[in-house]
């Protein structure tokens, strides 16, 4: 039961490093917008500005961020769940 313990702790570590991650990517550019006006509505080139530009990274983020989890809990996660599940029967 222990190593269950440990996987569960794990897979809690990594959810909540995640979760950081997306969160200050979200508040730091709600942040931005609040405080850097004039920075956000520097146009790189015409019809882009830094505004858009980073609030579809921040998108990009989150998706980064989703993948990274389901590529840990699809190799380390589940492969150890299931090792875990063959020796208890």
């Amino acid at each position: 039961m222990t190593e269950l313990r440990a996987l569960a702790k794990s897979r809690w570590r990594i959810a909540i490093a995640l979760s950081t991650v997306v969160v200050i990517l979200y508040f730091g550019f709600i942040l931005a917008v609040a405080f850097a006006k004039e920075a956000m509505a520097a146009e790189i080139v015409p019809g882009l500005s830094l505004g858009i530009l980073l609030g579809a990274l921040v998108i990009v983020g989150a998706w980064i961020t989703t993948w990274i989890y389901t590529s840990w809990a699809n190799t380390h996660f589940d492969a150890k769940l299931a090792e875990l599940h063959r020796k208890d029967k």
